[in-house]
């Protein structure tokens, strides 16, 4: 009878260790989750998932992210981490590591430094408080990911943003790895490069002074230029035409080419100035009265549905500028001032765009007027808007920098919030020809092969009402240039090639992969005023609660196991 009851027991063990394995096996090869947050933080995009069923072959990444380091960069490697391990239970072609760059003899990490140096990968620069005393860290918060033969960094760390905390910053981080990674693997995983083309002939930007835009973009797409003048048509295979600054006006040929490729599914981003207006102009002249710019693409504009207005945009959120102050022997005195026509502007919305984006510097932007009603189907959206204290000026109005000396707390005339500044157009847009195709018209594009439209397929138009917006500062003496964004009198860097490299990845997306840009972590902070007043509750609370309910689990198992064997 005891023999039978230990074989018998022997057996249920066996058999529940049995179970637990074959439990723990099915756990492995389907995994599954169950996502409890309120906003989905642990759930992949569609696109997302979709992109990585697709995947036929290994992609290996490499995160150098592992070491020692304080708390806020262990969490995101540990984001990083969970963030992969979903990956890989959608393709089994993820394989992924982390290396620590600081491993090694002093020789190996400074050949490794050098070599990351030159892959344009820099290190954040910590000091860390220890036993010891302080210590300054490198860390390399990057991810190289390699597929098809082919490798693209990936920066895991958002860029500072002014007014916000590190803990903000970082959580930024977190909320956008997705789309990091996932934008990574499509960019790697297509047989071609997409196409950037730049258009010329008409007074725009040099090429200097978009040359840090260029070489950011130049890493995933191939970038080109093109004179309207030079061509029959713009190519459909082009996949973003960006119109930046020009000055002159655009005969009726090219209107009708940038009008028919938007009407064949085109994308383009324009950046104007639609004013005779900058600093140097009222440095000479002491006052100055901007002037329309004659740029003859209004009537164009407008039957796509966009009007930029004449009137000036000015706002007490503005970046500064040195006005002499005054002289101390033959040295000048220079001090900085807000110059209202030099907004910082944000957005008001969470679009893939714009999400976690620091400010963007403008330089004399004008209102863009989005009351334009149109017949056919299209979404607007507000991109970059002034903030809260703004207000708008008439192209006549007399510029001075003795504006500078108004007491900027007296907001009663900067009464106008959230007025826009850059815009998204996106849907059916119509032909600004329509009627007026001429037969000579018509026969040079059927000699072309190609036919008058009147109505366009799906297509994408952002207009950002600034021609400065990418431009960077240029020594023309050497042939050197700062950085997009970078303000030389503040020495602070905003967000204006972020804004514009998201402005393309959007324009360029076709999978749907920047849905995932748009995923917000909630950061939900601990009320430390309550946690400090209830502190004892939560003590007694998570200490007495759980020796309670492991006293009554002892009793009801002690009463049954008595109960069992006394029978």
């Amino acid at each position: 009878m005891t023999n039978s009851k230990r074989n018998q027991s022997l057996l249920q063990l066996a058999l529940f260790i049995g179970i637990a394995i074959f439990v723990n096996i099915l756990g492995n090869v389907f995994y599954k989750k169950i996502d409890l947050t309120e906003e989905g933080r642990f759930t992949l995009t569609a696109p997302t998932v979709q992109l990585l069923e697709n995947v036929d072959d290994n992609i290996d990444i490499s995160i150098l992210l592992d070491g020692e380091f304080p708390a806020g960069f262990k969490r995101l490697q540990t984001a990083t981490r969970e963030m992969l391990d979903d990956f890989r239970s959608i393709s089994s072609y993820i394989e992924y590591r982390f290396d620590d760059p600081n491993e090694g003899t002093v020789e190996e990490i400074n050949e490794r430094r050098k070599l990351l140096a030159e892959q344009g990968i820099g290190p954040t620069r910590l000091r860390v408080k220890g036993v010891d005393g302080t210590e300054e860290r490198y860390i390399y918060p990057f991810a190289m990911v390699h597929y098809k033969g082919r490798t693209l960094k990936v920066n895991l760390l958002e860029n500072e943003v002014a007014g916000k905390s590190d803990e903000m910053i970082l959580n930024n981080s977190v909320s956008l790895l997705e789309y990091k990674f996932a934008n990574a693997i499509q960019k790697l995983d297509q047989s071609f490069r997409k196409v950037l083309v730049y258009t010329q002939g008409h007074g725009e930007l040099q090429p200097l002074q978009i040359a840090d835009l260029r070489k950011s973009l130049a890493a995933a797409y191939d970038i080109g230029s093109i004179n309207l003048d030079s061509v029959y048509r713009l190519d459909p295979e082009i996949d973003v035409l960006m119109i930046a600054k020009p000055q002159t006006p655009f005969s009726e040929k090219d209107k009708f080419k940038i009008d028919q490729y938007v009407m064949n599914g085109g994308k383009v981003i324009w950046m104007l100035d639609v004013l005779n207006v900058n600093l140097d102009s009222i440095a000479k002249r002491g006052v100055f009265i901007p002037s329309d710019k004659d740029l003859n693409i209004a009537d164009l504009l407008f039957k796509h549905g966009i009007r930029v207005s004449g009137r000036m945009v000015a706002d007490m959120e503005c970046s500064k500028i040195p006005l002499q102050v005054g002289q101390m022997g033959n040295t000048p005195q220079f001090d900085l001032f807000p110059w209202f026509f030099h907004p910082i502007v944000t957005s008001q919305n969470h679009h893939p765009v714009v999400k976690g984006l620091d400010r963007v510097n403008m330089f004399f932007p004008t209102m863009i007027d989005t009351s334009v009603v149109v017949k056919t189907d299209m979404k607007k959206t507000v991109l970059l808007s002034s903030s809260k204290n703004s207000r708008e000026y008439p192209n006549l109005t007399r510029l001075s920098f003795e504006m500078m000396r108004v007491d900027p707390t007296r907001v009663e005339t900067f009464t106008k919030s959230n007025i826009p500044v850059a815009v998204l157009y996106e849907g059916i847009f119509a032909s600004a020809y329509e009627n007026r195709v001429t037969k000579s018209m018509q026969q040079s594009l059927e000699q072309m092969g190609a036919t008058y439209k009147a109505k366009s397929d799906p297509a994408k138009i952002i207009v950002i009402a600034d021609g400065d917006v990418a431009k960077n500062q240029v020594k023309w003496e050497t042939g050197e240039y700062m950085p997009t964004g970078y303000n030389k009198y503040e020495n602070y860097t905003f967000g204006n090639k972020d804004f514009m490299i998201n402005c393309v990845e959007y324009l360029m997306d076709e999978q749907g992969v920047i849905e995932a840009r748009g995923k917000e972590v909630k950061l939900r902070l601990l009320d430390s005023l309550r946690a400090k007043k209830e502190q004892t509750k939560w003590q007694m609370i998570n200490i007495v609660v759980p020796l309670i309910f492991l006293a009554i689990f002892g009793f009801v198992f002690y009463t049954i196991r008595k109960r069992r064997y006394a029978t």
